[in-house]
């Protein structure tokens, strides 16, 4: 084998004839010149008593001086005793595998996971975060090569414009993707979990809630105010069943059961925060208010709905503006009320699983949630009626007693 080393002068020179030529540079690595001008790079080795060849790209892509770099590392896998055509294959097969296992393509097989268990609108604002600020900077990485750091740059960029809340959430997303890919064995790393602290915190949403001192002013205020009638006996709803503003705007009729000896208010799963049927029962002032809205309603669907179209449930914060135009800006929420009524029943002593199990918040304890929701439904509806009553007698306007009462009777 000639031990002449080649030049980049030498072999940009080269000329190509109607036959394969080999111009050798040493120690197995030669220029194979194919007869269409193409110039490959080539080394020639013996594994296990075999002559191979191990292809190491095309001139000028691949200089002289990497190919050279390249044959002393296959050398080095030769040492090792490997077979340096079984280790390339190998690189190759864990690109490949790395160009199917990207970001966008893992993170839309947990979001189809996720579809499954979500509610719809929750899903889509997911779906539609991810799209916005993680797919274009990450979408295209293969998962097992993103960083702490370029994870870190990317959520860096969201929270730049002030945007707390969806860097937090955003990155709450990516841990939970990464630990996905980790159990299906896509990558090994979690680059999302220790880049919590960080990133600067969201404040907590906090729901401005009066005390229960200040529900009697209240009541008088709510009995006077001007607005719709519907928009009052909405949050009186609230007072008298602890429900969630959206479970009061998207109650439908059919989930009223009215003429039973035990009135009742199934809320279905899939307008529930914890995603489980939640049962209300219904006091006499809370149906009393449920046949009052029916004599003011015009629709048979929602049972609050809009004042001008009953085809469209109640708008998100008409029950807000309504507390506001009492004076209660920055003061109170319609989500405070529960806050409010919890602190009301925890202050009379009243069974604290009880009160949670109205609130229809979740036991973390799956066995033991299960037996509440079915043991606590009779204490649930003394409670509720408990405080109806007490709701009665603090009320200094007593039109509305009289109404309610007609209406039951």
């Amino acid at each position: 084998m000639p031990s002449d080393k080649l030049t980049e002068l030498g072999i940009k020179k080269s000329k190509s004839s109607i036959k394969e030529k080999k111009l050798y540079d040493g120690k197995g690595l030669y220029l194979l010149l194919h007869p269409n001008k193409s110039k490959y790079w080539r080394f020639k080795y013996r594994f296990l008593g075999k002559e191979k060849v191990l292809a190491l790209g095309v001139w000028p892509n691949i200089s002289l001086t990497d190919a050279r770099t390249m044959r002393n590392e296959a050398k080095k896998i030769l040492k090792s005793g490997q077979d340096p055509n079984s280790v390339k294959q190998n690189i190759l097969t864990n690109k490949q595998i790395d160009q199917l296992n990207t970001f966008k393509a893992v993170a839309e097989e947990w979001l189809l996971m996720k579809e499954k268990e979500w509610k719809q609108n929750n899903f889509q604002d997911v779906k539609r975060a991810i799209e916005n600020h993680l797919y274009p900077n990450l979408g295209h990485r293969p998962l097992s090569e993103i960083t702490s750091a370029e994870l870190l740059s990317v959520l860096k960029k969201i929270e730049g414009q002030g945007k707390y809340e969806a860097t937090s959430r955003a990155r709450q997303k990516c841990e939970a993707i990464f630990r996905y890919a980790n159990l299906s064995q896509r990558c090994e790393n979690n680059p999302a979990s220790n880049l919590k602290g960080t990133l600067i915190s969201p404040k907590k949403k906090k729901f401005n809630a009066l005390n229960p001192e200040e529900l009697p002013e209240f009541l008088i205020k709510l009995n006077e105010y001007d607005g719709s009638i519907i928009t009052k006996l909405a949050l009186r709803l609230v007072l008298y069943t602890l429900a969630r503003t959206a479970e009061i705007r998207f109650a439908t009729w059919n989930e009223f059961d009215l003429e039973s000896s035990e009135p009742l208010w199934r809320v279905p799963k899939e307008r529930m925060k914890m995603g489980l049927e939640h049962h209300v029962p219904l006091s006499s002032q809370a149906l009393g208010v449920i046949k009052q809205v029916r004599k003011y309603s015009e629709g048979d669907h929602y049972v609050f709905h809009q004042i001008n179209n009953p085809n469209k449930p109640m708008s998100e914060n008409t029950m807000l503006y309504a507390i506001y135009r009492m004076g209660y800006r920055s003061h109170a929420t319609v989500h405070g009320f529960r806050a409010t009524m919890s602190t009301l029943l925890n202050e009379n002593e009243h069974n604290p699983d009880v009160i949670e199990r109205l609130l229809s918040h979740q036991e973390k304890n799956k066995v033991r949630d299960s037996y509440n929701r079915a043991e606590y439904l009779p204490q649930r509806k003394i409670l509720l009626q408990w405080l109806g009553d007490y709701l009665d007698s603090i009320d200094d306007t007593r039109d509305k007693k009289d109404i309610i009462k007609k209406i039951v009777n």
